[in-house]
């Protein structure tokens, strides 16, 4: 019975990662958060951890605004505008701002990094770090920016680009894999190039030629691979990378609790799915797709391959939007469950998922407007907020 049930929830397109994880919905819905309030595109709302409880929400198209946590609000103040570095367009609607997030010390240090596409350069990410106004707390100094690293692309799509603090202090930095359809440069599976991958990067210290450090224990450090071409058939592995084979992470997180790094990526085929990334691990893309063949040699017998923890088939969605575990105090129904969407059905859940068992209990659908959601996001006591291009954020509330 086990594996009739099995069967028949793959045919219904609705994945059983453990056959008996309850679907049901919780009580659970959503409302309009700062409802005087709208923005261009809201792609990242965040904190800065410094006390001060005020929300920050960064805008594709490059500027990003402050204000205070009150849900009676009725104006922003901009705290950073770089719309004119930043390239974005309705037609590429992939590219712009696309990740911003404070230092852990910013209280002390005054430092925050965002990741857009820039004006100076085709085809092209940056990831920089600004500082504060030396005068004005509610003001970033645009003539403080430091490029840290620069991606070049071969294609307008699949630039990923979240920035996420890790608990170790370091930078996580998630990339796309280049682009197009299938990965055709099969940047996924490449270890030489950046595309495909999560970086891991020190921006306290700075190596030769750099504006950051490589952290001494990424899995990468020091090794090369075999690539049996031309006279050097044994290159370098890009030491920055974290974990590999993803086609475009959207988004990524770390649970404030335990400091599990949490990734949806993006699914092509037929797939969307979430991820635990490990140091060292390799996603499976483009071989597969989620657990599923992708290319000849994407089949199940690969190994070394790391399996998502969930998956949905696109008879349920089509494109993930990966949130965070919810570790707020509103609504009891969510602690401990990583709150997700999916951007073409507007659908809601939240996924309680057992560490210790690795076992998946519950994939609990949650009330909504079945709306395009765009990103995730959390204030500083870990209420979770979602975004949609029409320019609202939302909040979860107890009950109907």
């Amino acid at each position: 019975m086990k594996l009739l049930s099995t069967i028949v929830c793959l045919l219904i397109s609705s994945v059983c990662m453990a056959a008996d994880a309850k679907k049901e919905a919780l009580d659970v819905s959503v409302e309009r958060a700062f409802p005087e309030m709208s923005f261009e595109r809201p792609i990242v709302v965040t904190h800065a951890n410094d006390g001060s409880d005020r929300v920050f929400v960064a805008e594709q198209e490059g500027v990003i605004k402050v204000f205070p946590n009150d849900q009676d609000i009725e104006e922003a103040d901009v705290f950073l505008d770089i719309e004119d570095q930043v390239v974005y367009r309705d037609s590429k609607n992939e590219e712009g701002l696309l990740g911003f997030a404070f230092h852990p010390k910013y209280k002390t240090n005054g430092h925050f990094f965002v990741y857009y596409t820039t004006a100076d350069a085709d085809l092209t990410s940056v990831v920089t770090r600004f500082t504060v106004s030396k005068n004005d707390p509610g003001k970033a100094d645009p003539k403080s920016e430091v490029e840290l690293l620069r991606i070049k692309q071969p294609y307008w799509n699949h630039n990923g680009g979240t920035l996420a603090f890790g608990p170790d202090g370091m930078l996580y930095v998630a990339l796309g894999d280049g682009g197009n359809g299938g990965d055709p440069h099969r940047n996924g599976q490449n270890l030489t190039t950046l595309l495909g991958s999560i970086l891991r990067i020190d921006v306290d210290h700075q190596d030769d030629g750099k504006n950051y450090a490589i952290p001494k224990d990424n899995p990468f450090v020091g090794k090369t691979i075999f690539t049996g071409r031309g006279k050097d058939k044994e290159v370098a592995v890009a030491p920055e990378i974290y974990a590999y084979g993803f086609r475009n992470v959207w988004r990524l997180s770390f649970d404030r609790k335990t400091g599990a790094l949490w990734a949806a990526d993006v699914g092509q085929g037929l797939w969307e799915e979430i991820n635990i990334v490990q140091s060292g691990g390799n996603y499976g893309w483009n071989m597969r797709e989620a657990q599923h063949w992708f290319r000849p040699d994407g089949n199940d017998t690969q190994e070394g391959l790391i399996d998502p923890i969930w998956e949905y088939h696109h008879d349920i969605g089509k494109s993930i939007t990966g949130g965070s575990v919810y570790r707020g105090r509103r609504v009891p129904e969510l602690v401990g469950k990583y709150v997700y969407a999916d951007y073409v059905s507007g659908l809601l859940w939240a996924l309680d998922y057992n560490s210790a068992s690795n076992r998946v209990n519950g994939n609990y659908s949650i009330t909504g407007k079945n709306q395009p959601i765009m990103s995730f996001g959390e204030d500083q006591s870990g209420e979770i907020y979602f975004m949609t291009p029409f320019g609202q954020l939302f909040r979860f509330k107890s009950g109907q």
